[in-house]
């Protein structure tokens, strides 16, 4: 760079032999006085080493020599002054480049250098030279920084005893930027607009302003530590040699270059970068998701990702983190932090725990375990002065004093600061949980986080985690799940893939390997479809529990081409504070459509439909079980669906709206279909025939319902006459309610086709 040469700039100055009155004996600025006027400088026109100088006689304590012309200051151009001088009688000085640095409006600037370094005189007639770089940017080899200065006054001082005669040479002015820039990039430099880089001075004016004069030209960071305490976005791209500090509240928002990569080198730490470039995610980056180059991060703790801008509680525009790796460092942080309290719960007010004790330390985000507690219920808020917790879920049997204990497990991306996280997504990235860490928790609040084409492999306690409604209309689509507990035996598993409190989840195609509980669900409206979710072990004769739970009874869902492998779906309604049947609604609204469901080296106990009712008076009303293949190895169960009765059985007499139709059965005792076609034989002549439907009604049901009778052959009288009468049918017949009888008006044999029904379809 010279601009002289691009720019047309003059920085020359006015050569003695064109006149003495632009040289000042002042600071050079306009009215000063001149060596014209004055009696101690003279033009010397031929001189042995000079082709023409000035001799000026030294009678002050610093004798001056300034140029009155405004020689401009560049930011990012560096200009040297340099002078030839000698003494050549009288005492012998010291000399110095020094200038007068003016600012807008011709006001001095203050606070900046104005002389350089300084020689002393030691012989008459010896040419000595002397010479100062002055510039905006604090850099090695300046001598003069002049930040915020405009333009200056150069020329030179004579210090030291007075007396002496010196001679001086034209004084020559020249850019010499190149010096500076290594090469002829367009950019432009901070340090050329007076960051200081040494870590402590506040560098984020310098930065903001190499930035507004970029003009397209990138922006270099050069060498140092900067130290940045507002916020500062950079329209332009940057480069990074040097790195930055900030408080955490302060943004760095990179507008041009926004990438994870340029963040690690602004920040010079993975764990901060990601951090910082978060932060600036939500901040108005002009980018709607961050890139993470498919780098692996490495944290040391979990990241508390509203702690990332603690201004912030809210967020609701669509972000997305993609194309990276999160991996624990190990270490304490990751240790989980048990805690427990007494506390009282009242069903009246069923989220929320009363007069809890030690509760500043109960942490949000904590699962919440206690007698009448079920699964997967969490600390949503901690209220410390009024003693009280709110809850994820409702409790089933808790009322009255005990006490719980409250685990708070530690995630690798971590949401519960969050008072409402909305659209954010979470794509392509592998959570390395490494056993160390479970991998994310939701926001308190918000709706459709999203989780897509992602790897959970082995999270220490749990993979994805809601303590709110932030799962509302949650997305998890194509993502593994690899359990950290493969080795164990299924009763010996801790471990839970995602829960959701909150209506509408889709749950879609992705693949779960070996957890306690793929997922459980305690909301409505979910759609869980494609998805390959197993949950064996190798014991013999083995022990498999529900991978699919669901924990509210009037569902709304669809689970439709599933691979249910070892393991089951379970249904409850163990988040209900009153979990008798009142004046909520009872099991149904759940579609079980095409799925595939394998077991193998059970028990024949095993069923992979279990209703498990908390409390009495519960019937179901509308459940769907269509075309899907059941198929067991090495050995046979017994059924495919059971009702769980540890707390109260399903009311029989109020089924409605039950389907059992087109299913595979292989290895499986008995089947069964509602309705059900069967044959009834009447050997011996009666008014009053008593058909069995066995055990092929789901869950050993009632016979409600019959829809159709019709003979299979003659019905014939005792004398073995042809009678055309059709009986009426009486239904739930016999002591268990699970006959029907057909009554003739005459005693008759033969053979009926029954379909009977547990339900009422109406």
């Amino acid at each position: 760079m010279n601009k002289v040469i691009t720019d047309g700039l003059v920085l020359m100055p006015t050569p003695f032999s064109a006149g003495l009155n632009v040289w000042s004996s002042g600071d050079g600025t306009p009215g000063s006085d001149t060596y014209a006027g004055s009696g101690n400088g003279v033009f010397v026109p031929a001189d042995q080493d000079f082709a023409g100088c000035l001799e000026i006689t030294k009678t002050a304590s610093t004798t001056k020599l300034r140029y009155m012309g405004e020689t401009t200051v560049l930011p990012g151009c560096y200009l040297r002054v340099t002078a030839r001088v000698k003494a050549v009688a009288g005492a012998l000085p010291a000399v110095r480049i020094a200038g007068w640095a003016g600012g807008a409006g011709g006001a001095p600037v203050t606070g900046v250098t104005t002389t350089g370094p300084s020689r002393q005189l030691v012989t008459y007639g010896e040419v000595v030279e002397v010479s100062a770089i002055i510039g905006t940017g604090q850099r090695t080899g300046v001598n003069m920084v002049w930040s915020g200065v405009i333009y200056g006054h150069f020329g030179l001082d004579l210090t030291g005893p007075n007396g002496g005669v010196v001679r001086i040479d034209d004084i020559v002015i020249e850019d010499v930027t190149e010096v500076f820039h290594r090469n002829m990039m367009a950019m432009v430099d901070v340090r050329d607009y007076g960051a200081i880089g040494n870590g402590t001075a506040n560098d984020a004016a310098a930065f903001l302003a190499a930035d507004a004069a970029a003009a397209g030209r990138e922006v270099l960071v050069s060498a140092g530590t900067y130290y940045l305490n507002a916020d500062v976005t950079m329209q332009s791209r940057v480069r990074f040699e040097g790195k930055v500090t900030m408080p955490v509240g302060r943004r760095f928002i990179l507008q041009k270059n926004f990438d994870y990569a340029t963040y690690v080198d602004a920040f010079g730490n993975e764990e901060l970068a990601f951090k910082k470039a978060f932060q600036a995610l939500i901040n108005f980056a002009d980018h709607e998701g961050l890139d993470l180059g498919g780098r692996r991060i490495s944290l040391s703790g979990p990241v508390d990702m509203q702690g990332c801008d603690p201004t912030r509680t809210s967020f609701a525009t669509r972000r997305v983190i993609r194309n990276g790796q999160f991996q624990p460092i190990p270490g304490t942080a990751w240790n989980t932090a048990v805690v427990t309290s007494a506390g009282t719960y009242n069903p009246a007010s069923p989220l929320e725990l009363t007069a809890v004790t030690n509760i500043a330390n109960v942490a949000v985000g904590s699962l919440v375990t206690g007698n009448g507690v079920g699964r997967e219920v969490y600390v949503r808020a901690v209220n410390v002065a009024q003693q009280r917790i709110t809850l994820s879920r409702e409790l089933y049997d808790a009322a009255g004093t005990q006490t719980f204990t409250f685990r708070r497990f530690k995630y690798l991306l971590d949401f519960s600061g969050y008072e409402e996280l909305s659209q954010f997504v979470l794509a392509d990235i592998e959570f390395q949980c490494d056993g160390e860490a479970s991998a994310v928790m939701l926001a308190r609040q918000g709706l459709t986080f999203a989780l897509r084409d992602c790897f959970i492999t082995r999270p220490k306690d749990r993979g994805i985690t809601s303590i709110g409604t932030g799962c509302q209309g949650m997305l998890i689509d194509r993502c593994q799940f690899q359990s950290n507990e493969q080795s164990a035996n299924v009763l010996s598993r801790t471990t839970i893939g995602l829960n959701a409190n909150a209506n509408d989840v889709k749950i879609r195609d992705n693949r779960a390997v070996m957890f306690k509980h793929f997922a459980v669900l305690g909301g409505t409206g979910s759609l869980i479809s494609g998805n390959h979710w197993f949950q064996g072990d190798t014991t013999s004769n083995g022990v498999r529990i529900g991978g699919l739970i669901l924990t509210l009874p009037n569902q709304q869902s669809v689970i439709t081409g599933n691979y249910i492998d070892n393991n089951f779906i379970e249904w409850t309604n163990e988040h209900d504070a009153t979990p008798a049947l009142g004046a909520q609604f009872s099991f149904g609204g759940l579609t079980i459509t095409g799925n595939t469901c394998v077991v193998s080296n059970v028990g024949p106990w095993f069923n992979w439909l279990v209703i498990k009712p908390y409390g009495p008076g519960h019937f179901v009303h509308g459940l769907s079980v269509i075309s899907n293949v059941f198929r067991t190895f090495g050995g046979n169960i017994n059924r495919i669906e059971a009702v769980d009765t540890t707390f109260a059985d399903l009311d029989y007499t109020k089924m409605r709206n039950v389907n059992f139709i087109g299913n595979a059965f292989n290895g499986v005792n008995q089947e069964v279909r509602n309705p059900l076609s069967f044959a009834h034989t009447q050997a011996t002549a009666s008014r009053f025939w008593v058909a069995d439907p066995g055990t092929w009604l789901p869950f050993n049901g009632r016979a409600r319902t019959v829809e159709a009778v019709v003979p299979a052959g003659q019905i014939l009288n005792a004398g073995g006459q042809n009678i055309y009468e059709a009986p009426y049918v009486q239904t739930e017949f016999g002591a268990s309610g699970r006959q029907v009888r057909a009554v003739f008006g005459t005693a008759v044999t033969g053979a009926l086709r029954i379909v009977v029904r547990i339900d009422n379809p109406q």
